[in-house]
């Protein structure tokens, strides 16, 4: 059974930082591409970061780019976010994504795509 557990959300002012983590299980880590989605109430699911099977390469929302880093750990089966320059806007239910069989350069965008998800964890920035 796959199993995605993401931890670290939490209450922080404007201009904080977080790191969020997801501990994967029940699932070859390595040959899957990770993602981070979000979603905020009444909006819909929106792509914030991926990394490839490798870690080689990442690729982020504009949105969050220069401020977000995605990075994974094939040896401990975790794909962290480091969040840093926090804005109200950020604030959303944060998702881990895996999408196995995926070996091109770059992972895919869309929510659809992807095979196993984790609960969420909640971000909120005050401003």
């Amino acid at each position: 059974q796959v199993q995605l557990v993401e931890s670290g959300g939490g209450l922080v002012q404007a201009g904080g930082s977080l790191r969020l983590s997801c501990a994967a299980s029940g699932l070859t880590f390595s040959s899957y591409a990770m993602a981070w989605f979000r979603q905020a109430p009444g909006k819909e699911r929106e792509f914030v970061a991926s990394v490839t099977w490798s870690g080689e390469f990442t690729y982020y929302a504009d949105s969050v780019k220069g401020r977000f880093t995605i990075s994974r750990d094939n040896a401990k089966n975790t794909v962290e976010m480091q969040m840093n320059s926090l804005k109200p806007e950020d604030t959303a239910v944060y998702y881990c994504a895996a999408r196995g069989d995926w070996y091109s350069p770059r992972p895919p965008a869309r929510s659809d795509e992807y095979d196993y998800w984790g609960q969420g964890t909640q971000v909120t920035v005050s401003s």
